[in-house]
């Protein structure tokens, strides 16, 4: 997979300062936004000083009774103990081996897929096969 370029990103999506094309473009820009913020006082909407209003009268979560603790019928460490049967470790089971005399071996084909070998017909057709 190819790497791709920061417009793909999640991250580091701040605008920075407005560069404008012209003084001229500026001074269109300003007084865009300057109608606009008065527009919004006409309608009743001051939304920076709604904000900052609401955030300094809200309550602080302390004083709603909020609290990180865990409630009292949650805590599950008093009651539930974990089971010790005393048997100790899991040991590693031992590698398993074929032992039978079906398969005579395993053949690599195209892009190392393994092949099972039945016989020497076999063995010899797949030595002599190229890509």
């Amino acid at each position: 997979m190819h790497l791709e370029g920061p417009w793909l990103s999640t991250t580091g999506k701040k605008k920075g300062k407005k560069k404008f094309a012209s003084a001229e473009a500026k001074r269109k820009a300003e007084q865009l936004e300057e109608s606009w913020k008065e527009l919004l006082k006409r309608q009743g909407l001051e939304l920076e000083e709604k904000k900052r209003r609401r955030a300094l009268t809200s309550e602080s979560l302390s004083s709603t009774g909020y609290s990180l603790s865990i409630p009292s019928g949650r805590n599950t460490t008093d009651h539930i103990k974990s089971l010790n049967s005393g048997l100790g470790v899991a040991t590693l089971s031992p590698s398993k081996i074929y032992t039978g005399d079906k398969v005579k071996g395993i053949a690599t084909m195209h892009k190392s897929n393994a092949v099972p070998i039945f016989s020497d017909e076999q063995a010899v057709d797949i030595a002599r096969m190229r890509r």
